[in-house]
């Protein structure tokens, strides 16, 4: 994918773009990302408080622990490394934590969908491809939504299963514990009130990410309208759960060629722009995430 995203384009033209930035857009983009993230842990947090109610910052810290790990470890080893941490920091079930970090994923995939269905729309002349992309998604965001509340609901025959599983003893009822903490952290969002933050939330941070990207956009000098925003980050955002290389490269890249050309923009205007863009989310996963490293495996050792 990084291949065909940068095959024929005009170098000279991204390295002009680039240099011809506004730092003051950028600081400010900078902002919007930093916001969106921790908003992000607040709404992980809200899940988390089925079981108990955790500082803030704590759970920042986990968040952002765990996006590194995404963006410079393959096959998603940041939502293992997020778990592990707020697991330990707050004395919760690791199958618990898991269950909601996978919640919260599944969640984004719907919102994703419900966004690039609004966001089309509002658009128009559109690659028949993309359209068909979103209409995939759908079926698959609807298939993973019914699992969220169908496999909770389903609790005593899963765990019969488990206990019939043909291993020791104590890994049995090691594995029961697991399952049981694992459906709690599924109906986490099955609270009304939960559930309502949740939405509240989610609607939040892809707002400050569509006025982050646009805000990149005028940064480059170049113009994204607010439904052109939402619809490239459905793209990435759901272009993402694909297996890819850490932090999405090559992913991202073809993904906004194929999004933003059709808006305008030329192939290396879409490269510059996304490549400056990504380089704002390693900024802030990289600063925050390492500080949120250290705090959380410093806190443990004392």
């Amino acid at each position: 994918m990084l291949y065909l995203a940068f095959r024929g384009v005009d170098w000279r033209e991204i390295v002009r773009t680039v240099q011809g930035a506004r730092v003051e857009y950028l600081a400010l983009a900078l902002c919007l990302v930093t916001a969106a993230s921790f908003i992000r842990s607040l709404r992980w947090r809200v899940l988390l408080s089925a079981e108990k109610s955790l500082p803030p910052v704590t759970v920042f810290w986990a968040t952002m622990a765990g996006y590194l790990g995404n963006n410079f470890l393959p096959a998603r080893a940041g939502e293992v490394i997020r778990t592990v941490l707020i697991g330990q920091a707050a004395d919760l079930s690791k199958s618990f934590v898991l269950a909601t970090a996978l919640t919260e994923r599944m969640m984004d995939v719907v919102a994703l969908v419900l966004i690039s269905l609004a966001a089309l729309s509002a658009l128009q002349g559109l690659p028949a491809e993309l359209l068909k992309a979103v209409q995939v998604m759908s079926a698959v965001s609807l298939v993973g939504l019914a699992g969220l509340f169908v496999l909770p609901r389903l609790e005593g025959v899963i765990e019969k299963i488990a206990r019939r599983l043909p291993v020791p003893e104590t890994l049995r009822v090691k594995l029961v514990g697991m399952v049981a903490q694992f459906l709690v952290g599924l109906r986490a969002l099955q609270h009304p009130g939960r559930a309502l933050s949740f939405a509240g939330l989610t609607s939040v941070i892809w707002l400050a990410d569509a006025l982050g990207s646009m805000v990149i956009a005028q940064a480059l000098n170049l113009s994204l309208a607010l439904p052109q925003a939402l619809l490239l980050l459905a793209a990435l955002g759901l272009a993402s759960a694909a297996p890819s290389t850490p932090g999405y490269v090559g992913i991202y890249q073809f993904v906004a060629v194929a999004v933003l050309e059709p808006f305008g923009f030329s192939q290396s205007e879409a490269l510059a722009y996304v490549l400056v863009a990504q380089a704002m989310i390693y900024v802030v996963v990289l600063v925050w995430g390492v500080l949120g490293l250290w705090r959380l495996t410093a806190r443990s050792r004392l």
